[in-house]
């Protein structure tokens, strides 16, 4: 074990998650607290005394908010946002002081328009001089780190009290590579995050920030930046396509059913109209043929009795000898100018 320590002599680690006995530890394997203010960050964060969030003056967005420490005591809000403007475009600062004197804590949060201008001011502001004072900086612990305590009830990390208690996980005090075997069955028990078994990180290495979670809403307040500009575009283009589209599409039903309509009313008019001229022809048709047939049986009926009438008379005549001397007779007695 020995050996393995000696060859990780300069590797640290950094605290996930926040747990009070474990900030108190060197190497993060500690399973009982070792002075009070650990005991009783301990307890406040067993009954869960402590809300992040209850905070009414903690404003804006934790992914875009930097917390700057030791800070001198006559550092003002505009040298300090005089100072932090070189990283990017500040949105909000706050300088905390005492409730009742006024006087400066000595530190600050402050927020950026971006995470992209954060970042920057987290990686290059840290260990930087302000009014002759090195600062540290650190993202905001109070809302992105879960089970946090802060120094005023025991917690905190880095930094050291008057009495000399120290905390460790933090960017300005890690943990050191575990120094004895860990004893994960007892931190399992308590609940105490283990210590990483892989390889660790270079105390030279500055510590990425948590990031958003891609779940979570990834719109920042008041940013104006080119990626949300493209995604508005690209998503009211999207919007306009898709009304183009049902709006066409219910056009063409509605067309559709409309000419469908004329149609249907078209073919049956014509349907019907040549429904009655057929039935107009037919009548016709048969009325022509029901005259015809008349006027052949009266032709023939005509035809008939005139043939009888004729035969008849000839008959009379043949039989009747008086008729033909009575037509010889008035031929002699008819005058010649007749």
């Amino acid at each position: 074990m020995e050996r393995m320590s000696a060859n990780k002599i300069n590797a640290v680690f950094y605290a996930a998650w926040y747990h009070p006995i474990q900030a108190g530890s060197i190497d993060g394997t500690d399973i009982l607290p070792h002075d009070n203010a650990v005991y009783r960050a301990h307890l406040c964060s067993s009954a869960g005394l402590y809300d992040p969030f209850g905070d009414p003056k903690v404003i804006g967005d934790p992914y875009c908010t930097i917390f700057v420490g030791r800070l001198s005591h006559l550092t003002t809000e505009d040298t300090l946002r005089k100072a932090m403007g070189v990283y990017g475009r500040v949105r909000n600062l706050r300088l905390v002081r005492h409730i009742v004197t006024g006087a400066s804590r000595g530190y600050a949060f402050v927020e950026y328009e971006t995470e992209r201008e954060m970042r920057r001011a987290y990686k290059d502001a840290h260990h930087s001089i302000i009014d002759d004072c090195e600062i540290i900086v650190d993202y905001n612990r109070q809302q992105l780190m879960p089970g946090w305590i802060p120094r005023r009830l025991g917690g905190g990390l880095g930094g050291k009290k008057e009495s000399g208690q120290l905390r460790f996980g933090g960017r300005e005090k890690p943990f050191r590579a575990p120094l004895r075997p860990i004893p994960f069955d007892d931190l399992k028990r308590l609940g105490i995050p283990p210590p990483p078994e892989g390889r660790y990180m270079s105390r030279f290495q500055d510590p990425s920030p948590p990031r958003r979670k891609r779940s979570s809403v990834d719109w920042e307040e008041g940013s104006q930046t080119r990626d949300g500009q493209e995604h508005s575009h690209n998503r009211s283009s999207a919007d306009s396509k898709e009304r183009y589209h049902s709006r066409s599409s219910i056009e063409r039903e509605e067309s559709s059913k409309k000419w469908s309509s004329l149609d249907r009313e078209e073919h049956y008019g014509k349907r019907t109209s040549m429904d009655r001229d057929d039935r107009s022809y037919s009548w016709s048709s048969s009325r022509r043929e029901e005259h015809h047939h008349k006027s052949t049986d009266r032709t023939h009926k005509r035809s008939s009795e005139d043939k009888d009438e004729r035969s008849s008379h000839k008959r009379h005549k043949h039989r009747n000898p008086s008729y033909r001397h009575e037509s010889r007779s008035s031929s002699r007695d008819r005058p010649s100018d007749y």
